[in-house]
């Protein structure tokens, strides 16, 4: 075992510092306990220990030091000059000569031979420390710090650093190991450095805001002072500041609000006489009227919202439960805390209501506004042609403006209106661009988050609107776009339904718009009935509004010329001298009282329809088996009559025909009305069963109907627009409908009251059709005055 370097030595405690080795230091000698030490070793060889003393607890690590001077302070107190030697491990306590306390060491002197890792932490010491005194202006430091090679002594020299405190101190004094040592104290000085840096650059953003502002001060003086030269009002001054304040106070996004800024600032710069000026105002004047931060509160009472819009319309139940449920969606992530999370990318909600004229698609935009608590905007698209109307014209242009979204939001006043898109099935496309490709980022609930505006060139969140489109046919709409849509179809009213349309809604804003009282005027209901069966066939009830307005008009003249008392009551029976003859007759019987003539359904824009299928045969000589048509029919149809005929020639014998009817024959199929151009596969079997019927003389059903596709093999293929077939079916008096078998899952959607009244008939084949359709042979000739069915009216 090597021999231990002990040495007694007396012990003088520090209580505001440390002293490392290698440290030059003055102390003042304030206590009888350090006056002791410093004499007892003044005594011997003028060494003593330097131990930190924190309350009565002693470092385990001292300072050897010797003594270089004794002399005393201005103030009069004993002061004596020491430089620290070595550590020493302070041991235990021994007798010795004089009041003083001495106390046996174990002197720990660093080695001679540190290591490279050592020295590597030296380097970096050193050179922190170098950016810390520079930083602070004494550079003088740093050249001492340069005449130091060893690491040990390298660390201690952070001794007399004014960032050090005590507890530090101590921790360095007892870390016996150079590297823990120098790794200690480069971790410090990193900190110091930090900090160091850190309130440099508060010091110099506060000087540099204060350098602009009064920079800014001083050349607002100078600007002012020239526009008081040129003769210029302050007027300027004061809208460039009311400007600036609604910036301020506009909630825009910082990308926005930069924009804005800087257009603010070219204004600054731009003449009155500059035509820029202007165009410069109008777009400050629209960045600042858009409601970048202001929104409505919904109304997140689901039976409110669902008596609202049962008290604005009768029926249309899928359009309200799809609110019911984006109302109940909203309301959840609210008392979840979820509701930041529904604005944004993929939140928005586009609702599209696809149906025929009159069904109440546009004032159903307002009542979900007024259910919702939210402002409404009406946007037409009907005929619009220019891209530019969607997304605006750029600035570069005479007179640009923003696009017609902007202006909604603008009218709308708040950042998540209900937005109606009216009639966007008729957007058209020509030179000037497709307006509908640029709805594709309007109506894209991961695009419209960022939607860009030509004109104000900065992004603008739609996410919050809910956007509910409207138009008559899906057909005509872009399929890219109808993609981004959720599709809500309105297929039209039943008569029940528009008899309690007219009792509840219209009958009240008609009498209101003529001037009417409501105890003046009896309108039973069986006279509403006769209006809506015999003057007005349609999908809607816009034409039974008309007929109402009609009548009560008729009355109100008769009112105000005097002589006729109240109330006047308008029976069924005196329609005649109200609306004239009547219109509309059930004309089935009549046009399928003789061989040839089919029943058939057909969807069109203005809802369904029944139209009527005619065949006829004629002789030709020297050939046969061709087929003319006529009606203003698209080439599916063309081709669903080539199949008919097609497949009665080849099934001749099966359907109970002789072969050679077709020869020398030629057939002729029409179908009214000539002037309305028609198309669509669903009308083969109505085809195949009027050219059966002509073949065979066997007349078809007069109270029944049919649709469907059909093949060269007779399979009868599904076919769409069910419900609006069945609501026309309905209305013309049909009492039996002839469906495709893939159909018959959509009789879920047909109105009770209807299906109750309809007798359907599923048909896989043409066979069943024409089991179902024709006459039994030898059956007598309808009559074509008898009524079709028993519906009342």
């Amino acid at each position: 075992m090597p021999e231990l370097n002990t040495q007694v030595l007396p012990l003088l405690p520090l209580t505001t510092g440390v002293v490392l080795p290698g440290m030059v230091v003055t102390l003042a000698l304030e206590t009888d306990e350090a006056k002791t030490a410093v004499a007892a070793a003044e005594s011997a060889d003028r060494t003593l220990l330097l131990v930190p003393r924190t309350g009565s607890a002693y470092a385990r690590v001292g300072t050897v030091a010797v003594i270089e001077d004794v002399g005393r302070l201005p103030s009069g107190l004993d002061a004596l000059v020491i430089r620290g030697l070595h550590r020493a491990v302070v041991g235990t306590g021994v007798p010795g000569t004089g009041a003083a306390t001495w106390v046996q060491i174990e002197a720990r002197p660093d080695p001679d031979d540190a290591s490279p890792r050592a020295h590597e932490l030296a380097r970096e010491y050193r050179a922190t420390v170098e950016n810390i005194v520079e930083s602070r202006g004494i550079p003088q430091v740093a050249e001492f710090l340069r005449g130091i090679t060893e690491p040990g002594q390298m660390a201690d020299t952070a001794g007399y650093s004014p960032d050090l405190s005590f507890e530090q101190g101590v921790e360095l004094l007892e870390t016996l190991d150079v590297e823990q040592r120098l790794e200690k104290v480069v971790e410090w000085s990193r900190q110091t450095l930090a900090e160091i840096q850190l309130k440099d650059k508060i010091r110099g953003d506060v000087a540099e805001g204060m350098e602009k502002r009064q920079r800014e001060f001083l050349l607002r003086q100078q600007l002012e002072a020239i526009r008081k030269e040129l003769g210029e009002s302050d007027e300027d001054q004061n809208v460039i500041e009311e400007y600036r304040r609604k910036i301020a106070e506009a909630g825009m996004p910082e990308a926005v609000r930069a924009e804005a800024e800087r257009e603010l600032g070219r204004l600054e710069r731009t003449s009155e006489q500059s035509p820029e000026y202007g165009w410069i105002r109008t777009y400050l004047d629209w960045m600042t009227d858009l409601p970048w931060d202001a929104r409505t509160e919904d109304n997140l009472d689901i039976a409110e919202a669902r008596a609202i819009l049962d008290q604005d319309h009768t029926g249309l139940a899928d359009v309200k439960e799809r609110i019911v449920e984006y109302l109940a969606v909203r309301k959840l992530r609210a008392e979840r805390g979820l509701a930041e999370a529904s604005t944004g990318r993929g939140s928005g909600a586009i609702l599209t209501l696809i149906g025929p004229p009159g069904v109440g698609k546009t004032s159903l935009g307002e009542s979900v506004a007024r259910a919702l608590g939210r402002k409404f905007v009406r946007v037409s698209l009907g005929g619009i042609h220019d891209e530019a109307e969607i997304r605006g014209h750029r600035r570069t242009y005479v007179g640009a403006l923003p696009g017609r979204i902007v202006r909604a939001l603008k009218d709308a006043g708040t950042k998540n209106p209900v937005m109606m898109l009216d009639e966007i099935d008729k957007v058209g496309a020509d030179w000037r661009g497709d307006p509908s490709s640029a709805l594709l980022e309007v109506l894209d609930p991961a695009q419209n988050h960022t939607f860009r505006d030509h004109y104000l060139d900065v992004d603008l969140d739609l996410s919050e609107v809910l956007f509910i489109a409207t138009g008559n046919v899906a057909d005509t709409i872009p399929g890219p776009l109808l993609d981004r849509m959720e599709v809500i179809r309105i297929d039209g009213y039943t008569e029940d339904e528009k008899v309690a349309i007219a009792r509840d809604h219209l009958l009240g804003r008609q009498l209101e718009r003529n001037g009417l009282r409501h105890e003046e005027v009896e309108l039973p209901e069986e006279t509403v009935r006769a209006i809506v069966g015999d003057y007005t066939r349609e999908a809607g009830v816009r034409g039974l509004e008309r007929e109402l307005g009609k009548v009560l008009r008729k009355v109100a003249t008769r009112i105000a010329g005097g002589g006729v008392g109240t109330p006047v009551c308008v029976g069924s029976s005196e329609l005649r001298e109200y609306l004239g003859r009547q219109r509309f007759f059930f004309e089935v019987a009549e046009r399928v009282a003789v061989p040839g003539v089919a029943t058939g359904l057909a969807v069109t824009g203005f809802g369904g329809d029944v139209l009527f299928v005619e065949a006829t045969a004629m002789e030709a000589p020297g050939g046969g088996g061709e087929i003319t048509l006529t009606g203003q029919l698209g080439d599916v149809m063309r081709e669903s009559a080539q199949i008919a005929l097609s497949y009665v020639r080849a099934h001749a014998g099966r359907l109970g025909l002789d072969p050679a009817a077709f020869e020398g024959r030629r057939f002729h199929l029409h179908v009214p009305a000539g002037a309305v151009p028609k198309d669509g596969p669903s009308a083969g079997v109505t085809m195949t069963t009027a050219l059966v019927s002509l073949l065979t003389g066997r007349n078809v059903r007069p109270t029944i109907g049919m649709t469907g596709e059909v093949t060269l093999q007779g399979r009868v293929l599904p076919i769409g627009g069910l419900k609006q077939k069945v609501l026309a079916a309905h209305r013309a008096g049909l009492t039996q409908i002839v469906l495709p078998r893939r159909n018959e899952g959509d009789l879920d959607e047909i109105p009770e009251q209807v299906r109750g009244e309809i007798e359907f008939t599923i048909a896989e084949t043409i066979e069943d059709v024409l089991v179902a359709a024709l006459e039994p042979e030898g059956a007598p000739a309808a009559d074509p005055g008898a009524p079709v069915g028993d519906r009342p009216r």
